[in-house]
């Protein structure tokens, strides 16, 4: 019987991938980030609509680049993933709470968290995939 190693399908091309899809949810949110820092006149209200007052926006973007941040750096990616899949969650209840469908909101940890799992051979070893 053969045993799985922390290293077994650790491919350049898995980690290549793994890395595209880790960047997704990154580029989101540093999207997400950027648009609270433009103080656009659309993001006001918006925000009001769903219970932030404006005077919140720099510090959620500054939460959601400091949770990117945390998440591309590969020793600190498991804590990035879990800061950020918080980050959602709290989203979620924001929207939820107003009675819009948090789709995006559900997609990004997944995603983050699929990234995580192909480009990182530690997590693959505690959490493998079982068929």
């Amino acid at each position: 019987m053969e045993t799985s190693s922390p290293n077994s399908g650790n491919s350049k091309i898995q980690i290549a991938i793994g890395w595209i899809v880790s960047l997704l949810p990154a580029l989101l949110l540093c999207f997400s980030a950027s648009m609270k820092l433009s103080h656009s006149p659309d993001v006001g209200p918006m925000m009001k609509q769903l219970g932030w007052d404006f005077s919140q926006l720099q510090d959620l973007a500054i939460l959601e680049l400091t949770c990117v941040v945390v998440y591309l750096i590969p020793w600190t990616s498991v804590t990035g993933a879990i800061l950020m899949t918080g980050y959602m969650g709290g989203a979620m209840a924001t929207h939820l709470r107003v009675h819009e469908p948090p789709v995006v909101q559900m997609i990004v940890p997944i995603v983050a968290w699929l990234g995580l799992w192909l480009r990182e051979p530690r997590l693959r070893a505690i959490l493998p995939w079982r068929g």
